[in-house]
């Protein structure tokens, strides 16, 4: 029997896997593009808070916790106890239930009453979540204090099966979600008349918050809006407006917004993202590609007949390496995507030579962007 495995790197695999694989940026973006305010910041102070609880999910078929999991049989006597049944953790030996560590996003403003999705993850060995129900779990914040509570069945996105060593398994049974699972209990609110109104940038640039700033002030008038740095744009209207008539006039003012040069490229997938301001200086690239191939043959050596001595098996491996040829190739500067797309199109390498070659070419000064590795 003859095994062959290959080992290649930087091969050629022609421009169309380049375009279609390797460069994902729209010619139709160009300088000028504009965004809508409320795209683009977040009011200082209007944010999401994290919540979190511990629970536990019963009516599992059997998939739930073992009772080496010590903390789930406490929970469930814990609860049980409440309910004036006394029993010890040591005498309870079900698989029905699962400890799970309960999460939430609570967004400001929300009112005592409003529903909220919430997520749960399982703490001990349970194989799934699957056809459970969630019981009462109060929700805190980092303060400690119960912002919301908690309860429904559990919507799991897989499923885990199996008999007689065999099993076959779909995403992720172990969490799960609850739409609209929690109740809001505590309102989190903010005082926006307490003082002037703060825009945060979501992409901190100084361009994009001095448009802004001047945007804003030609809709409300002259002054009335100014960047304080890169991130952040105060806004002190002339005349008196509540936060809400405020902030529903100038949210839906289009600015355009700036960005730094980047390029995000991922080894993993072979994925190069380049943006619409990367530019590209006079350089030579010369880029080729190596091929190594090993065939391995078995060999089985026997002994005489009648003669003493065992069966050995050996393997004998034969290695070849093809280099292709690599002609240097000069790349003009560029100063937009269609013309940085025929740029590297005309090296004809493939998306993960790519990558190489552009971080070769920031090394080397020719390119005019920062890369992103993921």
């Amino acid at each position: 029997m003859r095994k062959t495995s290959s080992f290649t790197t930087h091969s050629f695999r022609g421009l169309a896997a380049l375009l279609s694989l390797s460069i994902i940026a729209s010619p139709a973006v160009h300088a000028g593009a504009t965004a809508r305010l409320k795209d683009l910041v977040d009011v200082q102070g209007v944010r999401s808070n994290e919540l979190f609880g511990y629970g536990l999910v019963v009516g599992l078929n059997g998939s739930g916790d073992t009772e080496q999991t010590g903390f789930t049989q406490q929970a469930l006597a814990g609860m049980l106890g409440r309910f004036g049944t006394r029993l010890s953790s040591k005498d309870i030996r079900v698989r029905n239930v699962a400890a799970v560590m309960v999460t939430a996003r609570l967004q400001t403003f929300a009112r005592p009453g409003t529903r909220i999705d919430v997520s749960v993850a399982s703490l001990g060995d349970a194989r799934s979540l699957a056809g459970g129900v969630l019981l009462i779990t109060p929700l805190t914040g980092p303060d400690g204090q119960v912002y919301a509570v908690a309860q429904g069945p559990v919507q799991v996105g897989g499923y885990e099966a199996g008999s007689a060593g065999s099993s076959s398994r779909k995403n992720q049974p172990n969490s799960g979600r609850v739409p609209d699972g929690a109740a809001v209990e505590r309102e989190v609110s903010v005082d926006l008349a307490a003082g002037p109104i703060i825009l945060e940038l979501r992409h901190p640039d100084a361009t994009t918050a001095s448009r802004i700033a001047t945007v804003v002030s030609g809709k409300l008038g002259d002054g009335t809006a100014r960047a304080l740095d890169p991130a952040a744009v105060e806004i002190k209207p002339k005349t008196p407006l509540d936060a809400v008539t405020l902030l529903a006039q100038i949210e839906t003012l289009e600015v355009e917004s700036d960005e730094h040069a980047k390029v995000v490229v991922s080894e993993r997938t072979g994925t190069v993202v380049a943006g619409e301001h990367v530019r590209l200086r006079p350089a030579m690239v010369a880029h080729g590609g190596l091929t190594v191939n090993i065939a391995s043959q078995p060999l089985v050596s026997q002994p005489n007949p009648f003669t003493t001595g065992r069966t050995v098996r050996a393997e004998v491996a034969q290695v070849t390496a093809t280099e292709a040829p690599g002609r240097p190739i000069g790349v003009p500067a560029t100063t937009t995507v269609d013309e940085l797309v025929r740029a590297l199109g005309s090296l004809g390498a493939t998306p993960r030579d790519l990558i190489a070659i552009l971080q070769a070419l920031q090394a080397a000064g020719a390119l005019d962007a920062e890369i992103e590795v993921l």
